[in-house]
């Protein structure tokens, strides 16, 4: 089942991929046909690969811990904090980024100041690879 979700998500890939280069080679200068394709490839592509991801996860989670139940639930609560927690890193920095770059256009003096939030905004991602690996290490 899982080879046949991947080879109709990549068939979907390459398929959005050309018919993207077609539309740039023809010359359209209107991008609702480019627009079409895209929300064609995100409405398919992203459920087939969520599909697939919960039909893998249970293959590793066993392959990972030999059986144990309770370390392979360790193992995806590292895996999630890790995730998450630089997933929310990314959108706080692009946020206090903007922000900082914003702000040093205006007034060059600022940059100290701006720097000490962009860190604060990495921060989240040491705080969640520090839980991970707290997780990890009671296994």
């Amino acid at each position: 089942m899982l080879n046949i979700i991947m080879a109709i998500s990549v068939i979907i890939v390459f398929s959005t991929i050309s018919a993207g280069v077609y539309l740039l080679m023809k010359g359209y200068k209107n991008n609702s046909k480019m627009k079409f394709f895209l929300k064609l490839n995100l409405k398919i592509f992203i459920p087939l690969m969520v599909v697939g991801v919960l039909l893998l996860i249970p293959d590793v989670v066993l392959a990972a811990n030999s059986g144990n139940n309770a370390s392979g639930w360790a193992y995806m609560a590292a895996a999630l904090s890790t995730g998450l927690a630089c997933l929310g890193c990314g959108f706080a920095v692009s946020n206090v980024g903007s922000a900082a770059l914003g702000a040093l256009s205006e007034n060059e003096d600022m940059l100290g100041k701006t720097l000490i939030y962009v860190g604060l905004a990495e921060g989240i991602a040491i705080y969640g690879l520090v839980i991970s690996i707290m997780i990890l290490g009671t296994l």
